[in-house]
């Protein structure tokens, strides 16, 4: 069997590396470069490092490697995602842009067509039931991470595996120091692999710029302070607002007039939602329902978080909308809703929050 693995130095994705060899694997190790430098070196993700553990790891093992570069794709599709929804006042989610478009997308049309499988270090799973394979979840759902893969197409789920999906995060960390892998004490990586060093805020500020505009409690409609623009304030934030006696939330955003509403307390009611409805819903593995009009029971996510939610989910014209069980949390319109079975084992799909 021809496998591309796609290993990014980290402890998880070397594991999986040595899992694939211990079961007499012979994978082509493919490392992809996607953070870029633009014209005047503002964005920066270091890779030295990455790259010579992953050549440390290919010489031990044997194995092929190749670095290829995904830098234009990234750019042009998940970047420009970014700046898009956040000038729309949207909370985006590079991580899940970027499986569905550059790693399994792009990665597959001009580096993978010839290969059986696509590996990566992912805690998730696959099943099948009665011919169908399902995106499932981790054995470690505190870790899992089928929420930033629930927009894959079923084309390329049906390329997918996960070989330390069965697997504890306290299990690969053994593994990698057993076999004296050079990441096993390294850190997991934060944020968005295209910034590098660069602040989140910096990001925006280059690319979207700034615009005073008021902070308003919601409640009264007094006015408390002021922002450097929507774009840098997301629902469900408290940190950051500059504002005494709180603690404050962002609860609403006026893109229109600049207006970013808080509301405060520990647990303002303002800040919660138990209807949430979903635009361009994506069913990975085809509809699991018979009929769409009638509710059916499920967990969700909204946000990248151990806990799943209970509620259910109907289609009303076209348009999936989640009922929670009891409201939930932190909204924000342009992530991603995640759908699961009652078990929370079947990741069925999901779709980008259309509230704001």
């Amino acid at each position: 069997m021809n496998i591309a693995a796609l290993v990014s130095g980290g402890v998880d994705s070397s594991v999986m590396l040595h899992l694939l060899k211990e079961q007499g694997h012979e994978p082509v190790i493919f490392y992809i470069l996607i953070g870029m430098k633009d014209k005047e070196g503002f964005l920066d993700c270091p890779s030295e490092e990455d790259i010579e553990i992953t050549t440390w790891l290919a010489k031990k093992y044997g194995l092929r490697m190749e670095v290829v570069t995904l830098q234009e794709e990234y750019w042009d599709s998940v970047v420009a995602y970014t700046i898009d929804a956040v000038k729309k006042g949207l909370t985006p989610n590079p991580d899940v842009m970027c499986n569905r478009m550059i790693k399994f997308g792009s990665f597959n049309e001009k580096y993978g067509r010839d290969f059986d499988l696509i590996t990566t270090g992912h805690y998730a799973s696959t099943l099948e039931k009665e011919g169908v394979k399902y995106l499932a979840t981790a054995k470690d759902k505190f870790k899992d991470q089928t929420d930033f893969l629930a927009q894959i197409t079923y084309d390329q789920l049906k390329k997918l595996d996960f070989p330390i999906g069965n697997l504890h995060k306290a299990e690969v960390r053994e593994i990698a120091n057993r076999v004296n892998l050079p990441s096993a004490g390294r850190k997991d990586s934060q944020g968005i692999c295209f910034l590098g060093k660069v602040n989140y805020n910096d990001f925006i500020r280059r690319y979207v710029g700034e615009k005073d505009g008021r902070i308003v409690e919601l409640e009264t409609g007094k006015i408390l302070g002021t922002h450097k623009g929507y774009w840098f304030h997301t629902i469900g934030q408290r940190k950051g607002l500059g504002l005494s006696q709180g603690p404050w939330f962002v609860v609403k955003k006026d893109t229109d007039e600049n207006i970013v509403y808080v509301s405060n307390g520990y647990d303002p009611l303002t800040q919660y939602r138990d209807t949430i409805k979903l635009s361009g819903f994506n069913f990975i593995s085809g509809n699991p329902w018979s009929d769409l009009s009638q509710p059916a029971n499920i967990t969700f996510k909204i946000r990248h978080t151990p806990e799943f939610n209970k509620g259910k989910l109907l289609f009303v014209d076209g348009k999936a909308v989640i009922e929670s069980e009891v409201p939930v949390s932190g909204v924000a319109a342009g992530q991603f809703g995640v759908i699961y079975d009652q078990a929370s084992e079947i990741c069925y799909g999901s779709g980008e929050i259309d509230w704001q």
